[in-house]
């Protein structure tokens, strides 16, 4: 079954739900902005994704303005994603041991 990493406040996220509620695709949806991830699990997901923190990071939002041009560890970027949940990218798509962030949808189909 997939994951999607979701924020019901984000268009394109809203518009994954859409397309795998069209595409009957079974998943399960994880809150993750009320339910934040911890160090371990947003290290996890980037295994997954076979990427580094700062590919998943919203670098246009109002909290990192306070981390930018810092010189910042992977680490350092991962304690930073699991203290502020909204600089995540989504929606994030899991499926097993593969993930992908799915901008534009199409990218699903990598790990479907």
């Amino acid at each position: 079954m997939l994951q999607i990493y979701h924020n019901n406040r984000c268009s394109k996220s809203r518009e994954c739900v859409v397309s795998l509620d069209a595409s009957e695709t079974p998943y399960e949806t994880i809150d993750y902005l009320r339910n934040p991830l911890k160090f371990r699990q947003i290290k996890a997901l980037l295994k997954k994704l076979k990427l580094n923190a700062i590919d998943i990071v919203r670098t246009n939002e109002t909290e990192w303005a306070a981390y930018k041009g810092l010189e910042l560890s992977n680490d350092d970027i991962v304690r930073i994603l699991a203290k502020h949940p909204i600089l995540m990218q989504r929606p994030i798509v899991v499926n097993g041991d593969k993930a992908v962030v799915a901008r534009p949808l199409e990218k699903i189909s990598e790990i479907v």
